[in-house]
């Protein structure tokens, strides 16, 4: 899949879901995590992209996605160090 098409498709995921929103406390909760999973992936694949030329790699799963959603650019950097420091 094409680089442009993955960030437009998660853009409009996250326009919509900032849009509509939920009147449902619990509703709201769940596209509220959905929102922050796809701007870490989001965050996990420009990293992947940048990060390119100087070696990083980041895998981009749940748990790599959630943790750069939620920590935002913090937790992107604790997983790039223990990239370079436990796993590299």
């Amino acid at each position: 899949m094409e680089p442009i098409t993955v960030i437009a498709i998660l853009g409009t995921i996250i326009f919509v879901l900032l849009l509509v929103g939920a009147p449902m406390r619990p509703i709201r909760w769940i596209g509220f995590g959905i929102t922050r999973f796809c701007i870490g992936a989001l965050l996990l694949f420009l990293l992947n992209a940048i990060g390119n030329s100087y070696d990083i790699h980041i895998p981009i799963n749940t748990y790599t996605a959630l943790i750069s959603g939620i920590a935002g650019l913090p937790g992107i950097a604790s997983l790039v160090a223990i990239e370079f420091f436990l796993l590299g």
